[in-house]
């Protein structure tokens, strides 16, 4: 009997290898990256005062209202100065009196030594013209003297701004009775303006005079660079932070006025940290991640990595996490990649960065 021999297929083909995807790749190089933290700072102005009257009485004029400028010595409320004026009117009238009074004397006085000199009158006599003489015009001098105060007192009953500036709110109104506590209003000179930072008391032992500091605007961007010119020496009991104070330039920042509230940045310091093009990184689910060109037994693969981003300088991100210096950085056609899918890498040199700012360190 004749057994027939089964012959064994031959094994299935397998597929064609997926292609590899020519990629850019650029080393990760790390760049210095300024540590900071972001304070909400109080703009105040070097020369700022509140307005309060030197006497008591109604309001009868309101020369200004709020957001004006003003000049030095100019009036901006006037208190009803009547009662005022005729305290002066009565002193001058009791001025003249004793002005009569001491000019008789003198003339008198005068008659009095020419007839002691003529031996007409006697020594007694002359003495009391004397006295007499000296007594009027000390009471003339007195009077004039009390007339000026009077006359002082009534300059306070117009108010006048102290020096160049802007009125501020002015929470009085006509006919309101005021007193030496009665807030009239504040002026302000919207120049030689400082930022006030209060900083935790668990950062004390890192600021220190020329600290840099940056203003920010509401979009982040750095309206104006300065640096700490005022460190307290006593920990604010309220705040429990230490205030610090740098000089803000109003030319250059139109937009501010004495009492905004602002974002200041304080720079600690600068560390090396990897910064990627804006364009390399890749975006699922919330999470942030990029592509590293990765050599396994002589192959290039896409590895996805998820990395943890700072902010941003000149189109790149700084890394805080998630890469290292040398790693090949996938940084086109990131749309089309998988993880491990196999790509071609082309060296598109280091990546380019400067120093950049990083906040919340």
């Amino acid at each position: 009997m004749i057994l027939a021999a089964g012959c064994k297929p031959p094994a299935a083909a397998n597929g064609p290898a997926m292609q590899a995807l020519p990629v850019q790749t650029q080393a990760v190089a790390l760049n210095p990256v300024a540590q900071s933290s972001d304070y909400v700072a109080t703009i105040k102005s070097r020369r700022s005062v509140t307005v309060f009257p030197q006497v008591s009485g109604n309001l009868t004029q309101l020369l200004v209202k709020s957001g004006d400028h003003v000049k030095a010595g100019q009036p901006i409320m006037t208190v009803n100065p009547v009662q005022q004026q005729a305290l002066v009117d009565a002193q001058l009238s009791t001025e003249n009196q004793k002005k009569a009074l001491y000019d008789y004397n003198q003339v008198e006085v005068e008659r009095q030594r020419k007839l002691f000199a003529a031996e007409v009158t006697s020594r007694d006599t002359l003495d009391q013209a004397e006295q007499a003489y000296q007594n009027t015009k000390a009471d003339w001098q007195a009077a004039i003297q009390t007339r000026k105060s009077l006359e002082e007192q009534l300059a306070y009953y117009r108010i006048k701004a102290p020096f160049d500036g802007i009125i501020g709110d002015v929470p009085v109104h006509l006919g309101d009775y005021v007193t030496p506590s009665t807030w009239l209003t504040t002026v302000d000179e919207n120049k030689d303006l400082e930022a006030y930072i209060y900083v935790p008391t668990d950062r004390s032992g890192e600021v220190h005079f020329g600290m840099p500091v940056q203003i920010l605007d509401a979009d982040g961007k750095v309206q104006e660079s300065t640096k700490v010119d005022f460190l307290s020496p006593q920990v604010d009991t309220q705040l429990q932070g230490i205030l610090l104070k740098a000089p803000v330039h109003s030319t250059s920042i139109a937009a501010l006025r004495s009492a905004q509230l602002v974002k200041a940045r304080l720079v600690w310091g600068t560390a090396p940290k990897p910064v990627i093009p804006v364009l390399s990184v890749s975006r699922l689910g919330g999470q942030t991640f990029v592509y590293v060109a990765a050599t396994q037994n002589g192959k290039s693969t896409a590895s996805q990595r998820a990395v943890t981003l700072g902010g941003t300088v000149d189109n790149n991100y700084v890394v805080l996490s998630g890469l290292k210096a040398g790693d090949q950085l996938i940084v086109s056609g990131t749309q089309f990649l998988q993880d491990g899918m196999p790509v071609m890498p082309m060296n598109a040199g280091p990546a380019k960065g400067s120093a950049a700012s990083q906040p919340g360190q």
